[in-house]
């Protein structure tokens, strides 16, 4: 996102004056806090794929509109509080692997806080 601003600010005010957004963009993302749980969570699903291949995708989740019992059953999260509703994302061989894990860097703390407060449920 912030590499998108600097540069759209150079495409629209362009050189020099879109240094100093430039340098914002740079000096925000070189300070902001660093995490590799996303990094780490997309290996370990690639893992899974590479291991056990390819796992459908739960019938609810899928396009409802070319064949039949396909999206029977979708809850949609937005009617439920905090837009939140248990229901499997995932096939069921892998519905609880832990693959995101987040950390006690910068957001990470929140999004933790807010997993553990659902899996409570």
């Amino acid at each position: 996102m912030w590499v998108s601003f600097g540069s759209t600010a150079v495409e629209i005010v362009g050189m020099p004056e879109a240094q100093i957004p430039l340098a914002e963009a740079a000096i925000y993302l070189a300070t902001a806090p660093k995490s590799n749980s996303t990094y780490k969570a997309i290996g370990k699903a690639t893992n899974e794929v590479e291991k056990h291949g390819p796992q459908p995708v739960p019938m609810h989740l899928k396009d409802a509109s070319y064949k039949v019992r396909n999206g029977f059953g979708y809850l949609y999260p937005h009617d439920f509080p905090e837009h939140f509703v248990e229901q499997a994302y995932l096939p069921p061989t892998v519905q609880r692997l832990p693959f995101y894990e987040p950390t006690d860097q910068g957001f990470e703390p929140i999004v933790k806080e807010r997993v553990k407060r659902r899996e409570r449920r």
